[in-house]
């Protein structure tokens, strides 16, 4: 069981990441003031309780981290692409999809 502080800010980071963007979980541990800390992320992601935008975390190669054909990996895809998002062989390009907070978010909008 996570910590209900951790999950709030991580809940708070996830919610900045734009549609049509994704971040790996080790950047999501890092923003959200959590080095170190990737494999937490997925921990976090489960106790969310409200709906969040799980389906933009990847793994840090762009890959979906759930099994090749499990029902999560299709809503991911699915999810993904319709944000437009590309998405070939459960990997998405990290070059041109993985979302980088500006200035502004750095120094107001994440509180870690």
């Amino acid at each position: 069981m996570v910590n209900k502080a951790v999950i709030l800010r991580v809940e708070k980071t996830l919610s900045l990441v734009p549609e049509g963007y994704v971040i790996s979980y080790g950047y999501l541990a890092d923003l959200s003031g959590l080095p170190g800390r990737a494999r937490m992320m997925g921990k976090c992601l489960q106790e969310i309780e409200v709906d969040c935008n799980w389906h933009r975390v990847l793994r840090a190669d762009g890959k979906i981290a759930f099994p090749v054909g499990s029902a999560r990996a299709d809503e991911q895809r699915i999810r993904l692409v319709s944000e437009g998002v590309n998405v070939k062989n459960g990997r998405v390009n990290m070059k041109k999809f993985a979302w980088s907070p500006d200035l502004h978010t750095i120094l107001f909008e994440l509180k870690y």
